[in-house]
């Protein structure tokens, strides 16, 4: 990981935290970033994506969902894992406003429709391999798909 390095004056008087941001941000900045706000990698457009992660009678659920405008709605993708073995696989799609009033969501990164294609053909597979043994680390290595690096938007 690179460290971030933020600026130390602002061109605001009160610079403010903002969640989903490294460095603080003038709150003008904040107000300008609506939700016609898009952001691109290598041409094509970023849909955010969001985590919930916790544990429920003895069992660790974890959420992976992604937001998109076209249609306007939040595809959510949950998975029981029960002593480390994949028990359960599902997926659901609600409207924007359902999701905004699930607890535990936090925006982990942004991602491309294309990967996250690739992330749910991924993710069917894994659902099949891991009902009968141990994977962790594949799991892991799917949500890492959506990540995009800065490294492949050089090589568009």
């Amino acid at each position: 990981c690179k460290k971030i390095n933020c600026p130390d004056q602002y061109p605001c008087k009160q610079p403010r935290k903002v969640e989903g941001k490294c460095c603080k941000v003038c709150p003008e900045e904040t107000e300008n970033q609506n939700l016609d706000h898009k952001d691109y990698f290598c041409g094509e457009e970023t849909l955010p994506v969001y985590e919930a992660l916790y544990i429920e009678e003895r069992e660790t659920i974890r959420k992976i969902a992604v937001k998109t405008e076209k249609p306007p709605q939040v595809e959510i993708h949950t998975w029981t894992i029960r002593k480390g073995v994949l028990s359960h696989f599902d997926t659901e799609k609600v409207s924007k406003t359902e999701f905004d009033e699930l607890p535990h969501f936090k925006q982990i990164t942004r991602t491309t429709l294309s990967q996250w294609k690739i992330f749910s053909e991924g993710e069917a597979q894994i659902s099949h391999m891991c009902r009968s043994r141990l994977c962790r680390t594949e799991l892991e290595d799917l949500v890492k798909l959506l990540y995009l690096e800065k490294s492949e938007k050089d090589h568009c």
